[in-house]
């Protein structure tokens, strides 16, 4: 069954999710704030609006996929789109933002008399183009059977994680594993480097063996061994640094409410704040190697 959907957000991420709901015979209804975005989508087939606004008034679920909390919060604000939405429209929140703003925002459009479902992405903006995302998804086991369609036309796996927050929660600890992961893969390849072990070599036992991992197999930090790595095209993101440092800073803000010892995620926060800041800041997120071989006096 179609829908139509207000799709706020068209950006790297949003506008080929976007499209892949309009390949699936949804009605999009699309706004971004940059005219370039807009007019990408519009040419696949979404319908632009002049406003979230009027894009929101006329639809049966929301998508929002903005940049952080305080977009998300601005736009649900009293007199944004849950006041614009027909009474029990979906709103679904596809941002990666905080905990405690996921839950403010899932609120602000309870009070307001409609659904809500926070579900942030995995897989960046190949898993976007593909259709191949995994979501993360927070909010009731109604809402989450209501999102299931359109979510399965945007990825390949869709996990209901538990209340408003949960989807947010899963995302920023499986992205911290996958930093402190990428960060211990790239250290092994530039100790391989000082010992004069041939990247291949070191892919070949590391693959099949105690040390595989989704940093290793998939996104391989070196040239050479997994031949669709961001490494292999000078690092062109992929999952950008910056996008990287910004989960990472949302899992260090939890770590420190929670008081959890986490000393492996705060460390990977300030490595790729610092990588984000400076050289990485146009980069796939595992050229973090880049970083380390000079410490280890291996050629950059």
């Amino acid at each position: 069954m179609s829908s139509t959907v207000a799709f706020i957000g068209l950006g790297h991420m949003g506008g080929p999710m976007a499209v892949n709901l309009v390949k699936a015979g949804h009605r999009v209804l699309g706004f971004d704030l940059v005219p370039e975005s807009l007019a990408t989508a519009a040419a696949a087939g979404v319908e632009p609006a002049a406003s979230a606004v009027e894009a929101a008034r006329e639809a049966d679920v929301v998508i929002t996929m903005l940049p952080a909390g305080r977009h998300v919060l601005g736009l649900y604000g009293e007199q944004g789109l849950p006041a614009a939405a027909r009474p029990g429209t979906l709103f679904i929140d596809c941002s990666t933002i905080d905990v405690a703003d996921a839950r403010a925002a899932h609120e602000a459009v309870v009070a307001a008399g409609h659904r809500a479902l926070d579900a942030p992405v995995s897989g960046g903006v190949v898993g976007a183009e593909a259709a191949t995302l995994t979501f993360m998804a927070g909010g009731g086991a109604d809402e989450f059977a209501a999102a299931e369609p359109l979510l399965d036309a945007m990825g390949k796996k869709a996990v209901h994680c538990g209340a408003a927050g949960a989807g947010q929660a899963a995302k920023i600890c499986n992205n911290m594993i996958l930093a402190i992961s990428m960060i211990g893969v790239s250290e092994a390849f530039v100790l391989a480097e000082s010992l004069g072990l041939d990247h291949q070599a070191l892919y070949d036992v590391a693959s099949t063996a105690s040390g595989q991992c989704w940093a290793l197999t998939v996104n391989c930090p070196v040239p050479g061994p997994v031949p669709t790595s961001p490494a292999n095209r000078e690092y062109r993101p992929g999952f950008a640094a910056p996008l990287m440092a910004k989960d990472l800073g949302l899992a260090a803000n939890a770590l420190h409410s929670g008081g959890v010892n986490a000393p492996l995620g705060l460390k990977a926060a300030e490595m790729y704040a610092a990588f984000a800041a400076a050289d990485g800041a146009d980069l796939d997120f595992s050229a973090i190697v880049r970083t380390l071989r000079p410490q280890n006096g291996n050629p950059a």
